[in-house]
């Protein structure tokens, strides 16, 4: 097997083919430089989904081979795509003022994968992505079973890992949580698709809340070199808002076990709304549900929580042990 090519094509909704999809759930990836983390997180979840629609851009590391090799051992349910027009990072110039149906945007390169995507459900998966088995089996039950991401987004967030100064691996304190409700399982429509926003892709989904149903993965984007902004081209975008995130981080990586969870309070007027059961913006809410959800975390610690994923293992292991 080898992966199909793409090059030129522009986005229409009608490229959803929503008529034509069969009862389950897709997961879609947009890959650039994956290698460090690829397997893992493919492994990790393909056995949750009924396919995994995988398409890179701008590769110079092993991705193509590490697709090529999973792609043989799992037949039709990892689909491979390389996306051959140049795609502007998020946080560039070339994101900012290139237009979403333009064959080099980030839109339609997101639109691209969803488009290839075959269930009446679809949810994105990044490369750095380890799923927590267990959370991940139960929100993937709740979808099956018509419970959750019926007429709504069922989202879902992560812990971010990361090591401090002495190399001690924890949950990464100044930012502990990845996702505030933009990872998602969705029912497909022909509205749901990628539309540009000047910082990044967004997805648009007309008439559908978003409702928090949990952490369902690990996230090992900081474990990276450079705590994972590479792809960004930094370089050639110094104005770019991931920049400063860089640069905060370079200047503060301490982290923290998951007893510090216990302190997790979503922020501001529209969160101490939320956390008190009152009517308050949809992020507010997600985050106040995200908070609750990471105090019910504290209690075990993190050793026993990691422990329960194995492809999580060679990302977290000591220098003696590895």
């Amino acid at each position: 097997m080898s992966a199909t090519t793409v090059d030129g094509y522009r986005f229409t909704p009608g490229d959803l083919k929503v008529g034509d999809r069969r009862p389950g759930i897709s997961a879609f990836m947009r890959i650039r430089d994956g290698a460090y983390s690829l397997e893992a997180a493919i492994r990790s979840h393909i056995g949750h989904y009924d396919e995994i629609v995988a398409v890179y851009n701008r590769c110079t590391d092993e991705t193509p081979e590490i697709l090529s090799r999973l792609q043989h051992e799992f037949g039709d349910r990892l689909r491979v795509w390389h996306y051959l027009p140049s795609v502007f990072p998020p946080g560039s110039d070339g994101h900012r003022t290139t237009p979403p149906d333009n064959a080099q945007s980030l839109v339609n390169y997101y639109n691209f994968a969803l488009s290839r995507t075959r269930y009446t459900h679809a949810t994105k998966l990044d490369d750095d992505h380890v799923a927590m088995g267990d959370a991940t089996a139960r929100l993937v039950a709740e979808v099956r079973a018509g419970r959750a991401g019926q007429g709504e987004l069922a989202c879902f967030s992560g812990l971010n890992l990361a090591r401090d100064t002495t190399g001690r691996l924890g949950i990464l304190a100044r930012e502990p949580f990845a996702g505030s409700g933009d990872h998602w399982i969705f029912p497909v429509r022909p509205d749901t698709y990628f539309v540009h926003d000047r910082r990044f892709e967004r997805l648009q989904h007309p008439g559908m809340p978003r409702r928090f149903c949990g952490f369902a993965y690990w996230h090992l984007k900081h474990l990276k070199p450079e705590f994972g902004f590479s792809n960004y081209d930094l370089a050639d975008n110094p104005q770019s808002r991931y920049a400063r995130r860089l640069a905060a981080l370079r200047a503060d990586h301490a982290v923290i076990g998951t007893a510090g969870l216990a302190a997790a309070t979503p922020p501001g007027f529209g969160g101490w709304l939320a956390a008190n059961g009152l009517p308050a913006p949809d992020r507010d809410r997600i985050i106040a549900a995200r908070a609750r959800a990471a105090r019910d975390l504290a209690s075990t610690v993190l050793e026993i929580l990691t422990a329960r994923d194995p492809e999580l293992a060679p990302f977290i292991a000591t220098p003696d042990s590895a």
